[in-house]
C-alpha cells in the first residue's frame, strides 16, 4: 500500500518528521516497508514564461523561445511542437539537476547558444502524467518563479505500507491518518474526507431509471451515483503526478477521479458508461454457471454460481467488488455516467479474484473488507472533485438499495484487565487513546469503561481487541518496564511427538538422507502419476475451497508425490549424484462416513543419479535392500520390531514391493517405483518407503538380563520354501516348535538355480540353543532339533 506524505500532510497537521512518523508505524504493526522519493534528485526547476517564441533562424525543426523564471530572462532552444507565446512551464537554469540526476549546462544550436533547457514531464521523473507530446505546460495561474518541484508536489515522498489482512481500513489515506492521528496526540485534522458534504439541494435524475435490485446477500449495500455531461478531458496536472506516484496510471478526468476516492477514503468505486447499459436499472445477481463476460482488460472470463455480477437488462456488465465489463467502458464520446460505490461480501470477492486471477485494486480491498459507511461518502467526494474540475454535472440524488443489519458493536474494557496484561490500571489513559483511534465511549462504571465501535474498524469484536489497541498505542518497548518471568515450578516439556520427530531426523540424517518439507497441498494429477485406482481411498484427495492454484489445489493423501517432484526437479537442474531425502508430514484421507482422518507419516525417496561411474562398482549403489536397512535402523533406533512381506501398491514395481507390517497390521511399504513411472520422470532407479509414525510414538525401553554363562549349540537346518513364503513365517515356526531353548535363528544361505525345485528357493539357517542353568548335551540338542526338522516338514517345508 502506498501512500503519499504530501496528501497525508493534506488530511491532518502531523508534529512530527517522516521517519519519526514511518517509525511508530511500524511499531505499531502497521510496518513500512520502504520510503521512496520518487524525484530525489531533481533541483533548481522553476516555474517559467514564455515571452516570445520564434523559429530557429538556421535549424527548420527547432524553436526559439525568450523566458522569464522570475530571475532574469534566458533564451532556450527546444524543438518541442506544442509550445506558444505565454505558455507557463518549468524551466531549468545551466546547474539546475534532471530527475535521473543529468546536470544542465549552456549548448550552442547553431549560431543560438541555449541556456539550460524547458522541461518534459519525463524529465521531470513524472512521464505518466504528461497529457501531450513535448514540454509539459503547467496551469495559467502557475506563479512565476516559484519552485516547481514544491508547487507540483514532486518533492513528495511515498511511503510503502504493509497492511495486515485484518486492517483493511488501513488501505487508504484516511485510515493511515486515523492512525496517525492515534499515534501522536498534537496532530490535528485539517480536512477529513470522510465529512465530506453531500450537494446542498441534490436535483433529481433527469433521466428515466427504473432502480436498483439486489437479488443476493453478498452485495450488502449498493449506491448509485449520476454525472451528466461529462467533459472528456485529463484531471489537474497535480492529481495526476500524485496518481502516478502512488502506482496509478492516469487515465481520464472520470476514472481519475474514482481512483483518487479509492486511494484517499479506501472505498472502491466504478463507473459505467449509462448510455451504453442494456436497460435504466441495476441488479446485484449470482452468476449463472458458465456464464461469461468481457473485462475491462480485454480477456473473457466464465463464472461460477458463487461469482457476483452488476447486471443492466439481464446482461452482465461488471464481476462485483472486481472489475467492469468492457460492454460499459467510459468512451470518448460518453457523456452520461453512473457511478457505483457498493459493499460487497468480503470472500466471496476474494474467491473470484483468485480463481480468475485478477488481482485489481478493488479486489484487494474488498477483500480485506470495506466500510459500508464509505459507499455514499466516496459519491459525493467524487461529485466534488469533478465540480471542482469542471468535468461534469454531478450534484444529484443518490440512488441506493441495502439489506445489511446495522447493528452497533459494543465492547467493554476492565482495569483489572489493563493492570494484568499492559501492566497498567489507568482507564483514563485507555480511554483518551481508544477515543482517538474513533471508539465512542459510551458508559463509565467503577473499573469498567464501555465503548460503541466504529464501522471501519470490524477487527475489534472484544475486550482483548481494545487491550491490544491501547498496548500499541502506548508503546510495548516504552511504556512497559521489562520484568522476570515468574517461577515455573518442574521443568517444560516439548512433547512425546516432537521429541520422537527428532528422533527419527537423527536417525536418518545420520544414514546419509536430507529432510525436504514439502506444501500440504498437491496437483490432483498425483493420482494418475501414482496409477491410483479409483476404489483407493488415496486417489479421492480433499479438496482445497480457495486454492493458491491448480498445482495446489487438493490436499496430499501419500507423501511420496512431493519426494518425487523434488528429485525430478533436482534431476532436471544437473545434479547427478545420488539422491536421499525423506518427509515428516501429515496425510490427509476421506473417510468412508465422510469427513476425513489426519495421519504423521515418514516418507523416504532414494534415486540413484545420473553419473554411474562409481569408484568401488555397481555394489555401492543403493537398492531395496538399503532402504530395508534404513528402516531397520530406525526401527532399532525405538525399539520397535517391523516385520516385511511380500506387498502390491499400483506404484509398484512388480517383484520389488514389500509392505511393511506392525503387529500383523499394515504401517507401510518399501519398493522401487514402476519403471513406467521412472520414465516418465526421468529418474531411474527410483526407491521409496512411506511409514506411519504411529508404531514409533510409544517408548518401548530394552529389557536387561544376565548373560547365559553356559555355551550355546548350533545347529543347521536347510530345506525348500515356496517363493512366496516370507522367510519370517519358517523363524516363528521354528521358535514355536522348539520353545525358550532356541536362542538365536540366522539366515546363512539363500539360493535359487540348478537342483532346486520349481517355484521354490533354498534357505539355510543356524540355529542356537542354549540355557541358563546348564549345558545342553547333544541328546538334548537332537530332541528338540529332531522335533522342529518333523514340524517343517508337516508343514509342508521339502527338508534338505
Amino acid at each position: 500500500m502506498l501512500i503519499s506524505w504530501n496528501m497525508l500532510n493534506d488530511i491532518i497537521s502531523i508534529p512530527a518528521s517522516l521517519e519519526e512518523v514511518a517509525e511508530r508505524l511500524t511499531l505499531t504493526g502497521c510496518e513500512v516497508e520502504s520510503i521512496e522519493y520518487p524525484c530525489r534528485q531533481l533541483k533548481d526547476v522553476r516555474i517559467a514564461l514564455i515571452e516570445k517564441l520564434e523559429k530557429h533562424p538556421e535549424k527548420d525543426l527547432l524553436f526559439v523561445a525568450a523566458v522569464n523564471d522570475g530571475i532574469g530572462t534566458a533564451v532556450v532552444v527546444t524543438a518541442a511542437p506544442n509550445l506558444s507565446a505565454g505558455d507557463r512551464v518549468p524551466y531549468g537554469r545551466p546547474g539546475a539537476v534532471l530527475a535521473d540526476g543529468s546536470v544542465l549546462g549552456t549548448r550552442s544550436f547553431g549560431s543560438v547558444e541555449s541556456q539550460g533547457m524547458l522541461l518534459s514531464a519525463e524529465e521531470l521523473g513524472v512521464p505518466e502524467a504528461a497529457d501531450e507530446f513535448g514540454i509539459l505546460r503547467l496551469s495559467p495561474d502557475a506563479p512565476v518563479g516559484e519552485d516547481a518541484k514544491k508547487w507540483l508536489g514532486l518533492d513528495d515522498a511515498v511511503l510503502d505500507l504493509s497492511i495486515t489482512p485484518n486492517r483493511g481500513d488501513l488501505l487508504s489515506l484516511l485510515g493511515v491518518a486515523r492512525e496517525v492521528y492515534a499515534l501522536f496526540p498534537g496532530t490535528e485534522w485539517k480536512n477529513d474526507p470522510a465529512q465530506t458534504p453531500a450537494p446542498a439541494e441534490p436535483k433529481e435524475w433527469p433521466s428515466e431509471f427504473r432502480g436498483i435490485t439486489l437479488e443476493d446477500d453478498g452485495c450488502r449495500k449498493y449506491c448509485l451515483g449520476l454525472a451528466t455531461g461529462l467533459v472528456p478531458g485529463v484531471s489537474p496536472l497535480r492529481v495526476r503526478i500524485a496518481l502516478s506516484f502512488l502506482g496509478m496510471r492516469p487515465i481520464s478526468n472520470m476514472v481519475d477521479a474514482t481512483n483518487l476516492a479509492m486511494l484517499t477514503l479506501g472505498q472502491p468505486t466504478h463507473a459505467f458508461d449509462a448510455g451504453r447499459l442494456a436497460a435504466p436499472e441495476i441488479t446485484v445477481r449470482p452468476a449463472v454457471q458458465g456464464e461469461t463476460i468481457r473485462t475491462l482488460d480485454g480477456k473473457s472470463h466464465s463464472l461460477q454460481d458463487t461469482d457476483l455480477l452488476i447486471t443492466s437488462g439481464g446482461n452482465p456488465i461488471g464481476i462485483a467488488g472486481v472489475m467492469g465489463g468492457e460492454n460499459s467502458e467510459i468512451l470518448p464520446e460518453t457523456r452520461s455516467v453512473y457511478i457505483e460505490s457498493a459493499s460487497f461480501d468480503a470472500i466471496r470477492v476474494s474467491r473470484t479474484s483468485r480463481r480468475l486471477g485478477i488481482n485489481s485494486e478493488a479486489a484487494f480491498r474488498y477483500a480485506r473488507t470495506v466500510d459500508s459507511a464509505l459507499a455514499e461518502i466516496a459519491l459525493n467526494y467524487i461529485a466534488n472533485l469533478l465540480k471542482e474540475w469542471g468535468s461534469a454535472q454531478s450534484a444529484y440524488v443518490i440512488r441506493s438499495a441495502s439489506s445489511e443489519r446495522k447493528d452497533q458493536v459494543t465492547v467493554s474494557i476492565t482495569g483489572k484487565m489493563l493492570q494484568k496484561i499492559l501492566l497498567t490500571g489507568d482507564l483514563d489513559e485507555a480511554s483518551q487513546i481508544l477515543q482517538r483511534l474513533g471508539l465512542k465511549e459510551i458508559a463509565a462504571e467503577e473499573g469498567k469503561r464501555t465503548f460503541n465501535v466504529p464501522s471501519w474498524r470490524p477487527d475489534i469484536t472484544i475486550e482483548e481487541d481494545l487491550l491490544e489497541e491501547v498496548g500499541r498505542i502506548r508503546g510495548y518497548n516504552e511504556t512497559m518496564e521489562p520484568r522476570l518471568p515468574q517461577v515455573l515450578y518442574g521443568r517444560g516439556d516439548i512433547g512425546s511427538v516432537t521429541r520422537l520427530k527428532g528422533d527419527i531426523r537423527r536417525t536418518l540424517l545420520s544414514r546419509g538422507y536430507v529432510e525436504l518439507v514439502n506444501y500440504s497441498f498437491l496437483s490432483p494429477s498425483f493420482v494418475k502419476l501414482l496409477r491410483l485406482p479409483e476404489n483407493d481411498r488415496r486417489a479421492r484427495p480433499l479438496e482445497l475451497a480457495n486454492p493458491l492454484s491448480g498445482e495446489q489445489s487438493v490436499m496430499r493423501t501419500i507423501l511420496l508425490p512431493g519426494l518425487l517432484r523434488s528429485a525430478e526437479q533436482t534431476s532436471l537442474a544437473g545434479w547427478k549424484s545420488p539422491v536421499m531425502v525423506f518427509e515428516l508430514g501429515r496425510v490427509f484421507l476421506p473417510l468412508e462416513e465422510g469427513g476425513h482422518e489426519e495421519i504423521e507419516r515418514i516418507a523416504g525417496l532414494v534415486y540413484g543419479g545420473r553419473d554411474p561411474r562409481l569408484p568401488y562398482g555397481p555394489q555401492e549403489a543403493d537398492d531395496l535392500f538399503s532402504l530395508k536397512g534404513d528402516i531397520l535402523a530406525l526401527a532399532g533406533s525405538r525399539h520397535v520390531s517391523l516385520q516385511f512381506v511380500q506387498g502390491e501398491e499400483p506404484f509398484g514395481h512388480g517383484g520389488q514391493t514389500a509392505g511393511i507390517e506392525k503387529d500383523g497390521r499394515k504401517v507401510g511399504y518399501l519398493l522401487r517405483l514402476k519403471p513406467s513411472i521412472e520414465r516418465e520422470l526421468d529418474c531411474a532407479p527410483l526407491y521409496a518407503f512411506e511409514l506411519d509414525l504411529e508404531p514409533f510414538e510409544k517408548d518401548v525401553l530394552p529389557s536387561f538380563r544376565e548373560s547365559s554363562q553356559f555355551p550355546p549349540v548350533y545347529r543347521d537346518i536347510s530345506l525348500f520354501v515356496p517363493s512366496e513364503s516370507p522367510m519370517e513365517d519358517v523363524v516363528r515356526h521354528m521358535r514355536e516348535e522348539a520353545g525358550e531353548l532356541l536362542r538365536n535363528v540366522r539366515l546363512f544361505d539363500i539360493y535359487v538355480g540348478k537342483g532346486v525345485p520349481e517355484g521354490h528357493r533354498s534357505l539355510a539357517f543356524s540355529l542356537a540353543y542354549q540355557r541358563d542353568d546348564k549345558t545342553l548335551t547333544d541328546s538334548e540338542v537332537d530332541g528338540v532339533h529332531a522335533c522342529v526338522r518333523k514340524k517343517l516338514e508337516a508343514l509342508g517345508y521339502i527338508l534338505r
